[in-house]
């Protein structure tokens, strides 16, 4: 074994941290991936690699591109993050070391991707061109090339609601064509792809935990489209037919998500477009139970890791308030300030804690999820999504 003078080993650690454009490399220290996470900080285009435990901010790793709609999957070890840009590019980050280990332009105006059950294959969904894209989980090769051609003229449609299946089935909308499509990729050299007519517009969506349904939010009408992933040949159903019936729609300031599994207790809670609600659905029958009053239009609605509280962010101008909705009890339990222009949230793996992010106060908040008490904050540059490695063993998300 070959012994090296000290001063050597630190210039060339320093060398390598230059090389692999990590900002500020964290402690070489043998660590766990469970309760890593990164935070994206979109006016900069990098990623703060953050740990959950501690609360505290390992590292920073740059050069990601256009970042202001970005979203994150994660390897099945929880080691890589990979990061899909509005730009179209996608990019590899290992968590332990802070480096890019792999990056590639896909497109020229992407909305999100997905990973497949068994962890080998990457989807970007895009805007420009059309369609989906698949990748190769550790070289990020390109796989396949699903172009969302509809129509007899050749259009392609922006695509959105992008979500793995089992199986290494993706599901996803077609914004332009009203359609719904389901690609199976078992094997990458031969897509096959099932469509199946939907609503108007859909324009984001979700896969319940189990699996077995997607829910596309519509903005071109009131109602949804829902489609039982177990029984696909009964086609896509319409649920909430008319829910803003006879009344004047508001003004849509920022679309809402649907990504969060706000599903708790057999019900399922959404966002109502243009409206101050939030529609509670009973699983299963798709009846409408009721309708939560809330501050105004929400984004996100998502359910604590135990399903007993829903949390609700807002667009502007009220996008620097929060409710907390009780879903034992249906009623609002709690409404707070925690800062300016909050984006996102992502509760601990467990639901001790949410983190929030405060885009115009440059942090991240927590709060402790039984108190609804601030208990903790970390710098970031207008600080966006917040995606913890749990993610790596959820469906759908």
């Amino acid at each position: 074994m070959h012994l090296f003078p000290k001063s050597l080993a630190v210039a060339a650690g320093v060398v390598l941290a230059i090389l692999s454009g990590c900002a500020t490399p964290p402690a070489q220290t043998l660590r766990g991936t469970g309760d890593l996470g990164v935070v994206i900080e979109r006016a900069t285009g990098r990623v703060a690699i953050v740990e959950t435990s501690g609360r505290s901010v390992l590292a920073r790793v740059d050069g990601l591109g256009d970042l202001s709609h970005a979203s994150v999957v994660f390897s099945r070890d929880g080691r890589y993050a990979y990061v899909f840009g509005r730009d179209g590019g996608l990019t590899k980050v290992d968590l332990l070391t802070a480096t890019i280990a792999g990056r590639v332009m896909q497109a020229g105006n992407a909305i999100g991707g997905a990973i497949s059950q068994d962890g080998r294959i990457l989807v970007a969904q895009n805007y420009e061109p059309g369609g989906i894209r698949a990748f190769d989980a550790e070289t990020l090769a390109p796989l396949a090339d699903v172009p969302a051609v509809f129509g007899s003229d050749g259009a392609r449609s922006k695509v959105v609601g992008l979500a793995d299946l089992p199986g290494n089935r993706f599901i996803y909308s077609l914004f332009d064509a009203n359609q719904i499509w389901i690609t199976d990729l078992s094997d990458p050299a031969k897509p096959k792809t099932e469509r199946f007519e939907a609503g108007r517009q859909p324009y984001d969506a979700l896969v319940t935990p189990d699996g077995r349904y997607y829910i596309a939010g519509l903005f071109g009408e009131d109602g949804l489209s829902m489609l039982d992933l177990w029984q696909p040949h009964l086609g896509v159903r319409t649920i909430l037919t008319g829910y803003g019936r006879g009344e004047e729609p508001l003004p849509v300031y920022k679309m809402p998500h649907l990504r969060g599994w706000a599903v708790a207790g057999g019900r399922a809670y959404l966002p109502a477009i243009g409206r101050h609600e939030v529609l509670v659905v009973e699983l299963g029958t798709w009846k409408e139970l009721e309708r939560i009053p809330v501050r105004s239009q929400p984004v996100f609605v998502m359910a604590r890791p135990d399903g007993r509280e829903v949390w609700v962010n807002f667009a502007f101008p009220e996008n620097g308030w929060m409710q907390v909705i009780d879903t034992f009890s249906g009623k609002l339990v709690d409404s707070f300030q925690p800062g300016r222009a909050i984006l996102h949230m992502e509760f601990t793996p467990r639901g001790e804690t949410v983190w929030i992010s405060a885009r115009d106060d440059n942090k991240v908040l927590m709060y402790d999820t039984r108190s609804h008490r601030p208990i903790g904050a970390l710098e970031a540059d207008s600080p966006s999504g917040i995606f913890f490695t749990s993610r790596a063993f959820r469906t759908g998300f």
